[in-house]
């Protein structure tokens, strides 16, 4: 992304949300717009073979589709400094380029500060496999997805996805399409 994409980001989320993209935190934000999806089966949190990693992908990409993401997609994720004092990307998050800083108490129950790099990517299925196989695994975390207009929020985690619909409406539609992988707690989660 170039310093002009960064902005254009940084200005189409300020004007759309009215919070900070701390992607844990979206469902207690948006609970009018807010589903959850496991992953597997049986609400399973991790794969153990090739086919239950082709299933969450499967699933991430059948729920990716109902929003129409041809226009390119924002990818953003949560980075902490190491020992040493720096911040790396994921390299299965490509392009990643600096954004925010999300300091210990703006709107973060984090101990720590976390640095957000976002990119841009086309909605190549195979292309996004390797990042969101990593979020399965639990190796990346704190991501969203979005399309370049920002109107709706896929937070893909290891065991599934919340999703912030652009309507209440459109959330019904996917919990009525998808009700086989909504976890059977009282609460969605």
């Amino acid at each position: 992304m170039t310093e002009d994409e960064v902005e254009v980001l940084t200005t189409a989320w300020r004007t759309r949300w009215d919070r900070s993209p701390i992607a844990y935190q979206l469902r207690g934000w948006y609970a009018d717009r807010w589903v959850r999806f496991h992953s597997l089966p049986g609400s399973k949190r991790y794969a153990d073979t090739d086919d239950e990693y082709q299933l969450i992908l499967e699933r991430h990409h059948r729920v990716l589709d109902e929003f129409g993401t041809q226009e390119g997609l924002y990818v953003i994720a949560a980075y902490f400094e190491d020992e040493e004092g720096t911040v790396s990307p994921d390299p299965r998050h490509l392009g990643a380029v600096p954004w925010l800083t999300i300091a210990p108490g703006d709107e973060s129950s984090l101990a720590a500060t976390s640095k957000l790099y976002a990119s841009r990517a086309s909605f190549d299925q195979p292309a996004l496999d390797p990042l969101l196989r990593g979020v399965a695994d639990g190796e990346i975390f704190d991501v969203i997805i979005a399309p370049l207009d920002l109107r709706w929020l896929y937070h893909p985690y290891d065991g599934g996805a919340d999703v912030i619909a652009p309507t209440a409406h459109d959330r019904d539609v996917l919990k009525h399409r998808y009700s086989d992988w909504l976890s059977t707690h009282p609460a969605g989660l």
